[in-house]
């Protein structure tokens, strides 16, 4: 039986916004989930022995690219497994936690999760990213054009010379509101950004588990 794999990358635990509306999408799904929380439990940088292992001989590796090549091998064989994706990944410094960075370079690999001569082998399954942030940087706000976050992740999960994922988006916004007296002011807002999130949230994992039905 396949499963959705869920990828957590927030620092915040049970604080976190991505990781509350993703358990609003949790709430509302009802197949088998894997989950990994790279904040508790990080996967490391690619490494040069990650690196060489993919070009060498698996007969010549050495103990250290025998362990990159190993710890690979069970982070793309979970990632092919799945059917369907959720991603947390808030916003750090206008870019994503290093942590998710990390997993996307392990399980990002020429022939096995990329097909440099057609679509990757994932392509065309569903995947939820949550991306929740502090401030506001749509259209019109003072930060506009400073999200180098969700651009990223759409192009690399979802472009169709990369990995080629059906890729929705939510974006929690200005979760600094309740916390900083300056943002107060737009306390609304985020009410009503966190209101929509958690709805979207909860209609993809409806239609998901609809579109599993049929």
């Amino acid at each position: 039986m396949s499963y959705l794999l869920h990828i957590d990358s927030s620092s915040l635990g049970e604080a976190s916004y991505s990781r509350q509306v993703a358990q609003s999408f949790r709430g509302q799904w009802q197949g088998p989930v894997v989950h990994r929380d790279l904040a508790a439990s990080p996967v490391p940088h690619l490494s040069a022995a990650g690196i060489t292992a993919r070009i060498t001989d698996p007969a010549q590796h050495t103990p250290e690219q025998a362990k990159a090549a190993a710890l690979q091998d069970e982070l793309i064989e979970e990632f092919l497994g799945a059917e369907a994706y959720v991603f947390t990944v808030p916003m750090y410094n206008l870019a994503m936690p290093s942590v998710f960075k990390a997993w996307l370079d392990q399980i990002i690999v020429g022939g096995r999760t990329l097909n440099h001569a057609g679509a990757s082998p994932v392509a065309g399954r569903p995947a939820l990213v949550i991306s929740a942030r502090g401030g506001g940087y749509g259209p019109g706000t003072p930060k506009e054009g400073l999200d180098y976050l969700v651009p990223t992740l759409e192009a690399v999960l979802g472009r169709d010379d990369l990995l080629g994922l059906d890729v929705t988006t939510v974006i929690p916004e200005l979760t600094m509101a309740p916390h900083a007296p300056a943002l107060a002011p737009l306390l609304p807002l985020h009410e009503a950004s966190m209101t929509a999130a958690h709805d979207k949230a909860r209609t993809f994992a409806t239609n998901l588990g609809a579109t599993r039905a049929a």
